[in-house]
């Protein structure tokens, strides 16, 4: 199965979802304390077969109430055309993140989308987490899906105010996201099938959001 043929379908697939996704961001985010000065975002490191160099990219929207990841070549996959190794993908991204002077912000909610085709038997594994530099509470998501599936997956984690991980004030530090996708092939006939699942896009629209909540120091 064509590499180019997956990752066009997966954008395609995710299209309206992720529309539907950016329409939502502002209801989901705090916004009686959004900064006017925009968030700054970068990646420091990239490690990770599910993100190789140059195929991972961030960008703070426009109103400051949330954040995307974009991922560029995020397949795992079995069966005819994979290599024994690409059952399993994973990245490992950690963020600079410039914060206006004066605020702190936590991670309200997360979007992890991608899109999936699993022949029948087959099953698939998403997991993510998510941490600031030094703190040791950590916002973690799992998701499992069972073939035949063929369509846009969605997994998330909404944290409650009370419950939500604030930044410190006055302090730099990095943000790290944690991602991986596996795939079994289970009882499907791998020798005639394909299984896979992806969290990666030709579109940039389509992007992982990380919904921001915000308070003055």
């Amino acid at each position: 199965m064509s590499r180019t043929l997956l990752a066009g379908g997966a954008a395609a697939a995710l299209l309206a979802s992720a529309l539907t996704a950016s329409a939502a961001t502002s209801a989901n985010a705090a916004s009686s304390d959004v900064p006017a000065e925009k968030i700054q975002l970068a990646v420091n490191t990239v490690n990770g077969s599910g993100c190789r160099a140059g195929t991972a990219a961030v960008a703070a929207s426009p109103d400051n109430t949330a954040f995307t990841v974009t991922y560029s070549d995020y397949l795992a996959m079995v069966g005819v055309g994979a290599s024994p190794v690409d059952f399993r993908k994973n990245c490992q991204l950690n963020l600079d993140v410039y914060v206006p002077q004066g605020f702190t912000y936590a991670i309200a909610k997360v979007d992890y989308r991608g899109y999936g085709y699993l022949e029948k038997g087959a099953s698939a594994l998403q997991k993510a987490s998510y941490y600031h530099q030094g703190a040791s509470e950590t916002g973690t998501s799992q998701k499992s899906f069972n073939g035949p599936f063929d369509g846009n997956w969605q997994a998330g984690i909404t944290t409650e105010y009370a419950d939500l991980v604030w930044a410190p004030c006055g302090v730099k530090r990095n943000f790290n996201i944690n991602t991986e996708l596996r795939v079994s092939s289970g009882t499907s006939d791998t020798r005639k099938t394909t299984s896979f699942m992806t969290m990666d896009s030709t579109d940039a629209a389509v992007s992982t959001t990380y919904h921001l909540a915000w308070e003055k120091c």
